[in-house]
């Protein structure tokens, strides 16, 4: 996989968005992505930046509201294939530990 993307999908509401950002994340089920969501939004990787495109469109719309507020931030590695998990390794190389730290 050579596209590795950041989607954040949420209405902008009053309390939770968890149901609603759960119909953004279902939607991803219907393309060829990998994709795996965290507290502050989803990591998805594709073969090539349209099929992130897509399947961020349908995340966006599949969550009901009068106002969605939509994030896209894509790393399209065009001359090497790379995932999410290598990009964190690569830095967790460098720093000699594991890049996380629990309070």
């Amino acid at each position: 996989m050579t596209t590795v993307a950041l989607l954040s999908v949420a209405p902008v509401i009053e309390g939770s968005m968890a149901g609603e950002v759960a119909k953004a994340v279902d939607a991803l089920d219907e393309f060829d992505v990998s994709y795996e969501t965290n507290p502050m939004g989803t990591v998805i990787e594709a073969d090539d930046a349209e099929t992130v495109f897509a399947a961020a469109a349908a995340a966006h719309e599949a969550v009901d509201g009068d106002r969605v507020s939509t994030v896209l931030k894509i790393d399209d590695k065009r001359a090497a294939d790379t995932t999410a998990e290598r990009k964190v390794a690569a830095v967790e190389e460098e720093l000699g530990r594991e890049a996380k730290r629990e309070r």
